[in-house]
């Protein structure tokens, strides 16, 4: 009696679960859930993807040999915004920054005559530095600074350029004879505040600071952390991008 009772008991349960089976299985139910889920999977995760390029990482190309040495054409960048406070986009509105820029920092920023583009160079003047530069020798508050990073591909040659003429307006004194500065000798400058001087490393062949004057705080906007990807661009080599690939690079720390 007590055997038949536990089989009459079951029966119900087995019956219910069949059902709830085949509730779950009908085609138009389970099609429309699975679409939710993949359509509030894609949504939050396009989100994070657009929150992290905003004020986390984003992607540069290097496209110029200005940084050769320790950028190369065709490096693809991974730059922290963070670091320096990112830009909440259609707000103007900037988080607190991990730390102010240092110099030495390599940094990503918006120049002053196009502020459109992205640029990137060394940090070598903050505010307040008094610069010079005598004989491709760069010297900040009079100190000779050493830069291993720099490369000179022109090293008996200077030139010079009239774009430079912005920088008598921030010599240290009046000039007793008339300013001439060239790509190799100018200064001594005053950096003014809230604003930096940057150089390109490979220095015979960078437009910067020298020619186009500082760079505002407000218009730096991250420091690159490591090369993602690299390849070696030759217009005579089809599919360059996946034929020339520098793997030494990709990884690799920039500093």
């Amino acid at each position: 009696m007590h055997d038949r009772n536990e089989a009459w008991s079951e029966k119900p349960a087995i019956e219910e679960s069949e059902d709830s089976i085949e509730t779950s299985l009908r085609p138009g139910a389970s099609f429309l859930d699975t679409f939710i889920d993949w359509a509030r999977a894609l949504f939050l995760a396009f989100a994070l993807f657009l929150t992290v390029r905003a004020v986390g990482v984003e992607a540069f190309k290097i496209p110029t040999s200005s940084m050769e040495g320790t950028l190369l054409v065709g490096d693809f960048l991974l730059v922290n915004k963070a670091l320096y406070g990112a830009e909440i986009p259609g707000t103007g509105f900037r988080l607190p920054p991990v730390r102010e820029p240092r110099r030495g920092d390599v940094i990503v920023f918006n120049p002053p005559h196009d502020p459109d583009r992205n640029y990137v160079k060394r940090l070598v003047g903050l505010p307040g530095d008094t610069l010079e530069m005598r004989g491709k020798q760069l010297v900040v508050n009079g100190v000779e600074i050493d830069e291993p990073y720099v490369h000179f591909i022109d090293p008996s040659g200077d030139t010079f350029h009239d774009s430079m003429a912005w920088q008598e307006n921030h010599l240290v004194a009046s000039p007793k004879r008339e300013y001439h500065p060239s790509r190799d000798s100018w200064g001594p400058i005053v950096v003014p505040g809230r604003s930096y001087f940057v150089l390109g490393d490979n220095r015979d062949n960078s437009e910067d600071s020298r020619y186009w004057g500082f760079v505002k705080r407000e218009a730096i906007r991250g420091q690159p952390w490591r090369v993602y990807y690299s390849f070696r661009p030759d217009p005579d080599l089809p599919m360059d991008w996946a034929k020339s690939v520098r793997w030494d690079r990709v990884g690799h720390r920039i500093q």
